[in-house]
């Protein structure tokens, strides 16, 4: 694979352009703000697929367990959020005042340690980065340095959401249970529920993730890149190399938890709840079939897989919301069988040639005029 010099090639530039038009200007400007907040929360699962591009696509890291990762950086935003909730004004009629509602409704009557730094933004802001990084840190060390690869690791992330999703259930006095958090209402005193907030958090969610854009086309480009590449290929004849092919792995799945723990958190934001339901092994798989559908080895392609398959779960679920899952699974089977590639594969097989040769024929034309008048050719 050869991996263009320049920070964007055409293609990509292409793309990179058509992504912003959409998103900053069409979408605003066509959507009333219910869709648009809609858009917002597809927008959250793309964090999640741009990492799984660094992990599965370019690294080779098959994780089905990013909504573990998700779940972190989304519950780190909703406990600051349900802290600033629960002022003892806010909770006055209950047994403890000052405390989360339902810690108060399990008889808990002062608000538990670990809770205490969630009282500060910026510890807030660093606990989404640092936990589920550290957490796929020790995680990738356990698996990788041993070598644990390929479906056992797949199968392992499984387990490990299904842990935390029994844990985060089975703790209702400190977690909220299997209702989660709810009921998030301001930032630092910002009321997050009205219709001008939730655009405002639209724009600043799309910017963060042009900047994780950004971040991740960095590392493809870089020299860490291509050894992510060869390392998926020929894994072996890289570590004869002197490369540490562990460390590599470990770098793409922390980078690819960080990128989910930020949709997680934008979650918490633009939706007003956090709750278990999205941590687990269904939208841990289903995160995974959103950048095989848009393109696990394209950025942009598995951004626009993340949007245009959660615009199909709830224009289909909301007409046959029994039969969604079984689209689902077949979109997925023939992803798999039809397009590997994705939306990104087919973009690059069939449109991106013809638009290339009529880039060419365009300059070939100009060319020939531009030769013509050099010559001395007469103008008409």
């Amino acid at each position: 694979m050869i991996i263009n010099s320049r920070f964007f090639n055409r293609s990509e530039l292409m793309g990179f352009i058509a992504l912003a038009a959409v998103l900053f200007v069409i979408l605003p400007l066509t959507l009333d703000v219910f869709r648009l907040n809609l858009v917002a929360k597809y927008l959250t699962y793309a964090f999640v697929a741009l990492g799984l591009v660094l992990c599965w696509g370019y690294g080779g890291i098959l994780s089905l367990g990013q909504g573990v990762f998700f779940g972190l950086g989304g519950y780190c935003m909703a406990m600051f959020l349900k802290l600033e909730a629960s002022s003892v004004e806010n909770t006055k009629i209950q047994s403890t005042p000052g405390i989360p509602d339902f810690m108060d409704w399990n008889q808990i009557t002062s608000l538990p340690l670990f809770w205490q730094p969630f009282h500060s933004l910026t510890f807030t802001i660093l606990a989404i980065i640092l936990v589920p990084g550290l957490f796929a840190l020790i995680i990738g060390t356990a698996m990788f340095k041993r070598r644990v690869g390929g479906t056992y690791f797949a199968i392992i992330t499984q387990a490990v959401a299904a842990i935390l999703t029994i844990l985060i259930v089975g703790q209702q006095g400190y977690t909220g249970g299997i209702n989660g958090m709810t009921d998030l209402r301001t930032l630092k005193g910002w009321d997050i529920r009205p219709d001008h907030a939730k655009v405002i958090l639209y724009f600043v969610e799309v910017v963060l993730l042009f900047a994780c854009i950004g971040i991740a086309q960095f590392i493809r480009l870089t020299k860490l890149g291509r050894i992510l590449v060869a390392m998926r290929e020929q894994e072996d004849r890289v570590r004869f190399s002197g490369y540490s092919v562990a460390n590599f792995k470990i770098f793409a799945f922390c980078m690819a938890a960080i990128f989910a723990a930020i949709g997680g958190a934008m979650f918490a934001l633009n939706v007003g709840f956090m709750s278990p339901s999205f941590v687990g092994i269904v939208p841990s798989i289903e995160m995974v079939i959103y950048t095989a559908v848009g393109g696990r080895m394209s950025i942009f392609g598995a951004i626009w897989g993340a949007i245009l398959v959660n615009f199909a779960k709830t224009s289909l679920s909301e007409s046959f919301p029994q039969l969604w899952l079984f689209g689902l699974g077949a979109l997925f089977i023939a992803v798999v069988l039809a397009f590997p590639n994705g939306l990104s594969g087919l973009w690059a097989d069939y449109v991106q040639p013809r638009i290339d040769r009529l880039f060419a024929s365009r300059k070939s034309k100009a060319g020939w005029k531009d030769n013509s008048v050099a010559d001395g050719a007469p103008a008409e």
